[in-house]
């Protein structure tokens, strides 16, 4: 299968007092043709900064990005029409001064080309009329759809969603939802989809990515990563989000705390928190390992503990 984007061994370092911190450590991935790709993790844990490093907006401290077989080192002039990027709040990432209509077409303008708003606010689910009002005369869900046809306009073989429904009703997060998936049907584009809620992803994703204080602790397809975790924090993940069988019920509180992102690690980092920890998890930094499609970062994976049990 083709690789619209493939990052290797990428790492970004935020210098601070008492230490750096290294918000991604080590990702490797690809994204490949015409699939999604989640990536889910606790705030903080690296997954925007991900992203702003595959836009060429984050300098890398190491390792390296290809987008379509170039290499990425900083903002492409053409980026526009390379990858599509939809952020999280929609009324902040469109220009309050702009109406509608030209904020969906700043894509194509930047790339010197042209296009029909109506056509496009169709394939979006947008009525041609709103394309005259201003964002703040727009509901959040009919904002969204504006920013999505702008990220869509100029056809990007890639693009990326932060966290696209988090600022949005839940009636409303459906049909954005459901607007993507048809988007990225039927135009065959990439999806790289960011988000800490479970349920959308397990919805969109065609494999999903695990990250823990910047690394991806384990990567696989979404029915095998969500039946059968082998990573701790993975089924810590899945425990924590709210389904209707745990209904009015607040999850078991997780064992330690999140360690000072300064830290120089020594072992896994998940270590500290792991209810299954040992004395090798504390000394030695787990390879990956990669079963029956899975790759994971852990010395003593669930499946060995489900079986020894």
């Amino acid at each position: 299968m083709d690789s619209i984007l493939k990052l290797n061994d990428i790492r970004v370092e935020f210098p601070g007092p008492g230490g750096a911190v290294r918000a991604v450590d080590g990702v490797s991935l690809e994204v490949h043709q015409s699939e999604t790709l989640a990536i889910v993790g606790e705030s903080g844990c690296g997954k925007t900064t991900l992203a702003r490093c595959v836009l060429g907006l984050q300098h890398l401290a190491g390792g390296s990005i290809e987008l379509l077989g170039e290499k990425v080192t900083g903002v492409h002039r053409g980026q526009a029409g390379r990858v599509g990027m939809v952020w999280q709040d929609p009324y902040a990432s469109l220009d309050p001064r702009w109406k509608v209509g030209k904020c969906a077409m700043e894509t194509l303008r930047l790339l010197g080309r042209t296009g029909k708003v109506d056509e496009l606010f169709k394939e979006v689910g947008l009525d041609p009329i709103f394309e005259d009002r201003y964002p703040h005369q727009l509901s959040g869900g009919q904002r969204q759809r504006v920013a999505i046809a702008r990220a869509i306009a100029p056809r990007p073989p890639l693009v990326i969603c932060d966290e696209p429904t988090a600022a949005l009703d839940l009636s409303v997060r459906a049909q954005i939802l459901n607007l993507i998936k048809d988007l990225q049907r039927d135009l065959k584009c990439s999806f790289l989809y960011i988000s800490h809620d479970l349920s959308t992803v397990r919805f969109l994703a065609d494999r999903v990515a695990v990250m823990y204080l910047g690394r991806i602790v384990e990567i696989g397809p979404t029915e095998a990563i969500f039946k059968n975790p082998r990573h701790p924090y993975t089924q810590t993940l899945i425990d924590s989000a709210p389904t209707l069988e745990r209904l009015m019920q607040l999850p078991e509180p997780q064992e330690g705390e999140v360690p000072d992102p300064r830290t120089k690690w020594v072992g896994c980092r998940f270590a500290g928190r792991c209810r299954f920890v040992q004395e090798t998890c504390r000394t030695q930094d787990p390879s990956p390992r990669t079963e029956d499609g899975v790759t994971f970062e852990c010395h003593f994976p669930l499946g060995a503990h489900i079986s020894a049990r």
